[in-house]
């Protein structure tokens, strides 16, 4: 994971939204020290990060979830404000949905899954809306902030 390039746009797009519009919050499928690594790249200013280390767990189980929860009051962040970006719909889509997020974008595959198909993630369900990039995604939510 240190090897791993972080996309063109993702460092612009965290470093746009998280003053802007949102507290930034991670569950990732990753150890605390392979997130650090590709943080590095990303230079996240994330509010909390939580991790399958942390939880013992890997998405689709429910433990990011639990944890994500037992987090939000420390942040002051209702679970129905919460918008859910992310790629995989075996490992985030579904998990989310189950926990009753608002799953808000997909990214496409050929964008957000560099070393190519999971075997057991299952069919490729496109959701809407659905943009191209993380450039892409932060120009909506600013459009979208500047309309209320």
């Amino acid at each position: 994971m240190p090897d791993w390039p972080a996309f063109p746009d993702s460092a612009d797009a965290l470093a746009r939204l998280r003053p802007r519009h949102y507290q930034l919050i991670i569950l990732s499928n990753v150890h605390r020290a392979g997130f650090a690594s590709s943080n590095q790249q990303l230079r996240g200013d994330f509010a909390a990060i939580i991790t399958a280390e942390d939880v013992g767990a890997y998405k689709p189980a429910e433990n990011h979830f639990r944890a994500l929860d037992a987090t939000l009051p420390e942040l002051g962040v209702d679970h129905d404000q919460l918008l859910h970006v992310a790629q995989s719909l075996f490992h985030d889509h579904v998990p989310a949905k189950r926990e009753g997020l608002l799953v808000g974008v997909d990214q496409p595959a050929s964008r957000s899954s560099r070393l190519g198909r999971h075997p057991g993630a299952g069919p490729r369900v496109v959701l809407r809306p659905r943009v191209s990039s993380m450039a892409a995604f932060t120009d909506a939510v600013d459009a979208a902030f500047e309309q209320r």
